[in-house]
Order: structure tokens, then C-alpha cells, then sequence
């Protein structure tokens, strides 16, 4: 049986293997997948054992995105923007490298009828979250990205890195207390602000009832960023639990040539999240 894995550190938390398990049953795949704990200075070396034990496949999280491009013979496009790898295939003796958060946000917010093209986004956020989203949103022609960050140093760091796209003219960076008033269609929160309990620090006159406010983190309650938008008028806000198991669903395609379906995956972790 094929085997797969989820590597980080911590990684008892994971639910991707509750996720691939129940894509590979949707789709008649026959598959094994597993989380596995990494030591911080251990990763190349299981990785390497992984591939000799004729492993397929394999996830990677925190913290180990950036040393999985590292050790990567081919990178996708999608991951050298990035600088991070979350889906790593071994095939031919070659380690290839992918990065599907950015699709999984994308497929996300269209399956939530968010209409991207030509849409106004404020990215707030410069770190590895952001990163791995800016491509896959500039390929759904959006007007503009305006990245917002702390440090505008980084937002603009991140700007110059689509130097050689066509795509670059739509991307400008500033701070957070320097973000105009620009009638945004959809507001990404890619800070792990919500994490903390907290917001990021930008005018409440940014959010409309028409505004779309989308927060990559999720729980068991709505988000602190999905509150705080809720209670300035934005009449739809969405965590980030779709793009966890549609970013799975993209590394499963990657894998196995099929896409399976999410909506009964992300329906089934709303439940136990409600429970837990």
C-alpha cells in the first residue's frame, strides 16, 4: 500500500491524516497516511528514511516548510515564490516540491462565491502565510493586491519578488495604519494575529457590509478577526478550516491524479469541532 505521511513539529494536533484517510475512501484509493513527529534537527534524515522505507509522499508543517525547499530537485513555481514546501513527491529518485496553500485558499473562497476577478484584496501579513498566497491570487485576475504588514519593509520585500511578473503593477505594500480607505472587495487576515486573541491594527472604516473578511486561522469559535469584522458590518466572514482540507485536497490530486470533493470533510470537522 502507498504510503504518505504528515511531517512537523509539534504535530499531535494534525488532522490530515483524519482528512486523507477520508479522501482516499471517497475516491476508492488505496492509500496509507500518517503523522509523524520530527525532531527539530532531524528532518533531512527522516526524510531520507522515509523515501528508502518507498514512501510516495509527504505534507510538511511548521517548522519545516522552508528546509523541505531546501532539499527539493524540482520546485513547482507556486513553492520557489513561496520560499516554503508543503507537499513533497518522491518520484523517480527525484524529490519534488509543491505548494498548495494558496490554491486551497483560492478554491476556498470560490467555493464560498467570493468572486476574485477584477476584486479589490488587502493582504494583511508579509510572513509564510502570506507568501504562499500571492500567486494563485494573482492568477485569478484580481484589480489589485495591496499587501499590508508591521513591517513595510517585508510587504515590499514581497512585492519585489513578482518583479518579472506581469502581474506585478497590481501589487503595492504600505503599512497598516497606511492602508487608504481603497473600498477593498475582500480582506485576507494572514497574520496569526487571531491566534494570540488579537487584530490586526487597521481602520474599521476599511469594512462594509459588502466586504469580504477572511481569516486563515480557525477554531472552535469564530476568530477574533472574524468578530471584530462581524462587528464593524461585514455580512460575510469565513475562517480558514475549507482552505485546510481544500490545500489537502490539492496535495491529494497532486498525488493520486484525482481530486476529491471537501464538503463533506470540512462539514464533518465543523462537528467535531463544535464537540471538542
Amino acid at each position: 500500500m502507498d504510503k504518505y505521511r504528515v511531517f512537523g513539529n509539534p504535530i499531535k494536533q494534525s488532522r490530515s491524516p483524519l482528512i486523507h484517510q477520508s479522501f482516499a475512501e471517497s475516491t476508492q484509493q488505496q492509500l496509507n497516511y500518517q503523522s509523524e513527529f520530527v525532531a527539530i534537527d532531524g528532518f533531512k534524515e527522516k526524510i531520507k528514511q522515509f523515501i528508502n522505507e518507498q514512501g510516495k509522499g509527504a505534507n510538511i508543517t511548521v517548522p519545516f516548510k522552508e528546509q523541505a525547499l531546501a532539499i527539493c530537485d524540482q520546485l513547482s513555481e507556486r513553492a520557489r515564490l513561496a520560499g516554503a514546501v508543503n507537499t513533497l513527491s518522491f518520484v523517480d529518485g527525484q524529490i519534488i516540491g509543491d505548494n498548495t496553500d494558496g490554491l486551497g485558499l483560492v478554491q476556498d473562497l470560490l467555493r464560498n462565491n467570493v468572486n476574485l476577478k477584477n476584486s479589490k484584496i488587502l493582504l494583511l501579513g508579509a510572513g509564510g502565510a502570506a507568501k504562499g498566497v500571492v500567486l494563485p491570487l494573482l492568477e485569478q485576475q484580481p484589480e489589485s493586491i495591496v499587501i499590508a504588514n508591521r513591517t513595510v519593509s517585508k510587504a515590499e520585500a514581497l512585492c519585489h519578488q513578482f518583479t518579472s511578473s506581469e502581474n506585478q503593477s497590481k501589487l503595492r505594500a504600505c503599512g497598516f495604519e497606511n492602508v487608504e480607505n481603497d473600498n477593498f472587495d475582500i480582506i485576507i487576515n494572514a497574520t496569526s494575529a487571531s491566534l494570540s486573541g488579537s487584530v490586526p491594527p487597521i481602520s474599521e472604516k476599511l469594512i462594509r457590509p459588502d466586504v469580504v473578511c477572511y481569516d486563515m486561522v480557525y477554531g472552535k469559535e469564530q476568530t477574533p478577526f472574524m468578530n471584530w469584522a462581524k462587528k464593524q458590518g461585514s455580512a460575510q466572514v469565513i475562517d480558514g478550516l475549507g482552505m485546510l482540507v481544500s490545500q489537502a485536497a490539492e496535495s491529494f490530486a497532486i498525488w493520486r491524479g484525482v481530486k476529491p470533493e471537501v464538503e463533506t470533510v470540512i462539514s464533518y470537522l465543523r462537528k467535531s469541532l463544535a464537540s471538542e
